[in-house]
């Protein structure tokens, strides 16, 4: 990696940083660059303004990349496949904290940020179609199967679970299992 390149990425990091802890009206650009070790100047030659920062954080660190739907298709077991699905995203998301803490306070105020969340919604929902068709023993009507990938959708991305102080988390297998119970109900296609 180039120096230029390890700058830029030093200041998405401690923006990341600074944004999850303080919320992204709070951080002013003087302590993204104090810590991310790099001139004022520097910051804004990458970003011209906070808002542009933010973008480029968002795009960036929220882009799940290609997930392989075939790796996690589990056939006769919708359950497990969703749970496979669930433990992907999981994985991918894990050491950010653009979904877990950002996205959800920033959406509200930033547009480009809920536009972002709601293409990275659209990308999971279109993969948990792709599994639960691959999983399911018998063909399900595309009105049942989309209604069960928004289901499962909203249940991952529901506001970041550890920061929950009301109770638990829900169990999500419990939830995989009703959602495929569902699917089993519903109409064949």
């Amino acid at each position: 990696m180039t120096e230029t390149n390890g700058a830029r990425l030093r200041i998405l990091d401690a923006a990341e940083r600074l944004f999850a802890e303080r919320g992204f009206d709070a951080t002013p650009t003087s302590s993204i660059a104090k810590l991310a070790a790099v001139p004022k100047g520097l910051l804004f030659y990458y970003f011209p303004t906070k808002s542009e920062l933010l973008r480029a954080l968002v795009a960036e660190r929220l882009d799940l990349g290609p997930i392989n739907a075939n790796a996690l298709i589990e056939p006769g077991d919708p359950v497990r496949a969703l749970l496979n699905l669930a433990g992907r995203l999981s994985e991918l998301q894990e050491d950010s904290a653009v979904l877990r803490v950002i996205i959800w306070r920033e959406q509200r105020t930033h547009p480009d940020v809920r536009a972002k969340l709601h293409e990275h919604r659209e990308q999971v929902q279109a993969v948990v179609e792709r599994v639960l068709r691959g999983s399911m023993a018998r063909p399900i009507a595309d009105r049942a199967l989309r209604a069960a990938a928004v289901a499962w959708v909203a249940i991952l991305t529901i506001r970041p679970l550890p920061e929950h102080k009301d109770g638990p988390a829900p169990d999500l297998p419990a939830l995989a299992e009703l959602i495929c119970a569902g699917l089993d109900s519903s109409q064949l296609a």
